[in-house]
């Protein structure tokens, strides 16, 4: 009788592959899969995705300012055609992309159709939930070999978002590009990343699901009350005042105070970004608590199917008994 077998460990994923549409396929290949239990995004960003460039034609994209959600994006094109190209249009294009980590898995059977072993791996795949082409500024679509354009643009960014955002396992990603249509063959494409940084009034607004305790300065938890005294939006990389009292904190052994990350992605877990310990006994008169965002985290969002919010979290360790715990929503841009 055949005994199925989990397949696990590096070797198991050999030839395994993940991919990205355009212009997010600079990587595409072994790099975006790994074995089961990992995670391939951890160790690439959003940047190396892009490919500058696909079919006879060369240039540049050049934004000049930093880019906020709800505000404008603006720049110069600047083009040249190493051959004759002959499109049916061309265009400038915002193009949005969400990509995840996936866990797949793979029967093998044997010639009476018993499972003989199972391979289990993480892949990463893409898919564009934008894309956004604009009139101006007018492109040529037919070039000569060796023919430059250029031209200047102004345009909307994403008006609701979602930011780019570097989850771990999952990455939302945007680009700009001149997208040549070529009938009967492959579009021509000059491209380049473009991070959208989360605007901290969209937030306060309290714009989808973002807003709402996470942006008061106090808020109630049963007998307890987590105050924030320094701005929010908390921004990554500056330090959080926050003040606690809790009169049912008890005599715990030992406490602390944490900010914890949520996700949806689909291969995401809860994490603590931030972590300081603090005397339970304090915590029952009111107790000032300091922590560091750490830079470069993404912002809270949710948009293209996925969220990313954050709350702040005290706990103390009772003796005897499982541990206590008080949290409310915090928000980051």
């Amino acid at each position: 009788m055949s005994i199925p077998v989990s397949i696990g460990g590096f070797g198991a994923w050999g030839g395994r592959k993940g991919s990205a549409p355009e212009p997010f396929d600079a990587l595409d290949g072994p790099r975006l899969a790994g074995p089961e239990g990992s995670h391939p995004l951890h160790a690439v960003s959003a940047e190396e995705l892009v490919r500058s460039a696909h079919g006879p034609v060369a240039g540049e994209i050049v934004v000049e300012k930093p880019v906020r959600v709800g505000e404008s994006v603006e720049g110069i094109v600047r083009i040249r055609a190493l051959e004759r190209i002959d499109a049916r249009r061309a265009a400038l294009r915002l193009v949005g992309l969400r990509l995840d980590e996936v866990a797949r898995s793979e029967d093998h059977r044997d010639s009476e159709g018993h499972v003989t072993s199972t391979e289990r791996w993480v892949e990463v795949d893409g898919r564009l939930f934008a894309e956004n082409a604009f009139p101006e500024p007018m492109l040529p679509a037919g070039l000569a070999a060796g023919q430059v354009a250029e031209a200047s643009f102004s345009l909307p960014a994403p008006r609701l978002g979602p930011p780019s955002a570097h989850l771990g396992e999952s990455i939302v990603a945007w680009a700009l590009e001149v997208r040549w249509d070529i009938p009967m063959g492959s579009d021509h494409f000059v491209a380049v990343h473009l991070p959208v940084a989360q605007h901290p009034d969209l937030i306060r607004a309290g714009v989808g699901k973002q807003g709402g305790k996470s942006v008061l300065d106090a808020v109630a938890v049963g007998d307890a009350v987590i105050g924030i005294t320094t701005p929010l939006p908390a921004l990554a990389g500056s330090e959080v005042v926050l003040t606690i009292h809790w009169p049912s904190a008890g005599g715990g052994s030992a406490g602390r105070v944490e900010i914890q990350r949520h996700t949806n992605a689909p291969n995401g877990e809860t994490g603590i970004i931030a972590s300081v310990p603090v005397d339970p006994r304090a915590l029952q008169g009111g107790a000032e608590v300091r922590l560091m965002v750490p830079p470069g985290i993404a912002p809270s969002f949710d948009g293209a199917g996925l969220e990313n919010v954050y709350v702040l979290r005290a706990l103390v360790d009772p003796r005897l008994r499982p541990d206590a715990a008080i949290e409310r929503p915090i928000a980051i841009a």
